[in-house]
């Protein structure tokens, strides 16, 4: 679904460690998304982007059809939220509604702020590589788990397990994490992705916990 389809108080259809469930939008979460409850077990639920909402929750005689699902995969969705959890309950007790991550991302901004000067001056203002007249400049992508995952994982040329991608990732300089589970999280992206993009997406699943870039 679009964001600004999205309206609080509406009841919607969401995927919540493997299963589909109602969820009732109560209220926008300060960090993005929104604060829900799930409707059969009272539960608060935290939905982070509008990917995750499947439209409004239907009458019975609409039922949803899930998506089948593999034991692996479930528990990989499981561990994700329950790491999603636990980053929220880190940033609500926190004095400045941060993690400990954020936070020093946050500190090192000055530092960062003179590279990516010299990053503005090597490519030129327009986007253009200055070395190429005329040249086009792509649109950058956010260093991110899952699309720095997506280019070691076509670099390496081979099928990769999500924990062998987070360390070649880790090992690049440009991602890091205090999360404990990054794997787990980074294996709830890509079938998210592949859910979501079907042949558009980036990754494909060759085996039991493997996956190959696109071609």
């Amino acid at each position: 679904m679009k964001k600004n389809n999205v309206k609080l108080g509406k009841v919607y259809a969401v995927k919540v460690s493997g299963s589909v469930v109602p969820v009732r939008l109560d209220r926008e979460n300060p960090h993005g998304g929104w604060d829900g409850t799930n409707v059969k077990t009272k539960k608060s639920v935290r939905i982070k982007s509008a990917q995750r909402l499947r439209g409004l929750w239907p009458k019975k005689t609409m039922p949803i059809v899930e998506e089948p699902i593999t034991p692996a995969e479930a528990q990989a969705i499981h561990h994700a939220d329950q790491e999603n959890a636990r980053l929220d309950e880190e940033r609500r007790h926190a004095p400045d509604g941060q993690t400990a991550s954020e936070r020093a991302m946050a500190t090192s901004a000055p530092k960062s702020k003179k590279r990516r000067k010299a990053a503005k001056e090597a490519i030129g203002e327009s986007g253009r590589d200055t070395g190429e007249p005329g040249a086009t400049g792509a649109k950058k992508e956010r260093n991110s788990l899952l699309n720095l995952a997506a280019k070691v994982l076509a670099e390496s040329g081979e099928p990769m397990n999500c924990q062998q991608m987070v360390e070649k990732v880790l090992a690049t300089g440009l991602w890091q994490t205090e999360g404990k589970t990054p794997a787990a999280t980074l294996a709830s992206a890509i079938l998210r992705e592949i859910t979501k993009k079907g042949e558009a997406a980036r990754f494909r699943k060759v085996d039991r916990g493997k996956f190959v870039a696109a071609q």
